[in-house]
């Protein structure tokens, strides 16, 4: 089985951590709010068919948090200035919740080096009546029951937790990382469905059904702004469908990827 390797890049005088390995054509993942740098059972199984390139953003954990980090906008130009230094082409682009935002940023800027985007249960554009949560005012514990349907899983992390998180220094980076990007307004660019319509390459959305922090019934009309944008929504999968049904969402990644 394929492992990835820590190591870092350097871009713009900003040095991030990076999780990379496996062999095939090229497939960066934008990790979500909770932060990234641990290596995932679906990402190890994405790096059987795929070169998995998996950095911490700009601001969280390992990472520098550079000066002209401001916005969600500059996390956007960073990556597209990351595949230019990296030399890659025809990249596949999946990210996840705040990565998944960051994804679409991308993508209405420039295209040219990206062969398919995997939006999962993305952050970046309120839809009227569409329920969303507010995971700055949960706690840790709470963040996790909101965010998986199997509580099992919740049950798991939380006794995980280290007593003191909120005391821990990469927790607080990340959770002021995050609140930098989405704090206001909450969880959405009110801009970026604006040009959503300029995203030209084939595009899937993938859901889980019981999402308490961004509710499935966002998943449709966010396709529909998309031209020809895809939408599987997964059963029995909540947020953090990435951990509870990753068998089911390597399958819907590699299944669009499959189709190009």
């Amino acid at each position: 089985m394929t492992k990835l390797t820590k190591g870092s890049l350097t871009v713009r005088d900003c040095t991030v951590s990076v999780l990379r390995g496996g062999e095939g054509p090229p497939l960066l993942f934008l990790h979500g709010a909770g932060g990234g740098g641990i290596e995932l059972p679906f990402m190890t199984a994405l790096a059987e068919s795929y070169e998995v390139i998996a950095p911490e953003h700009p601001g969280f954990g390992e990472s520098d948090e550079p000066e002209w980090f401001d916005n969600i906008h500059d996390v956007a130009y960073f990556y597209l200035d990351l595949l230019k230094e990296l030399g890659l082409d025809q990249v596949h682009l999946v990210g996840m919740s705040l990565g998944g935002w960051i994804a679409m940023e991308i993508a209405v800027r420039d295209t040219s080096q990206i062969a398919s985007m995997t939006a999962i249960c993305p952050a970046g554009v309120h839809v009227a009546g569409a329920a969303t949560g507010d995971p700055f005012a949960w706690s840790p514990e709470e963040t996790f029951q909101q965010g998986f349907y199997n509580q099992d899983f919740a049950a798991r992390a939380i006794e995980n937790l280290p007593e003191a998180v909120e005391a821990d220094d990469t927790w607080l980076k990340n959770r002021m990382s995050f609140a930098r990007l989405a704090w206001d307004p909450r969880l959405h660019d009110p801009h970026l469905s604006k040009w959503l319509h300029r995203i030209d390459v084939p595009t899937h959305i993938v859901w889980g059904a019981h999402d308490n922090i961004l509710s499935v019934d966002h998943a449709e009309p966010l396709a529909g702004m998309i031209p020809g944008a895809g939408v599987t929504i997964l059963p029995e999968a909540g947020h953090f469908l990435h951990i509870e049904q990753a068998d089911a969402l390597v399958q819907a990644i590699n299944s669009h990827i499959g189709e190009r």
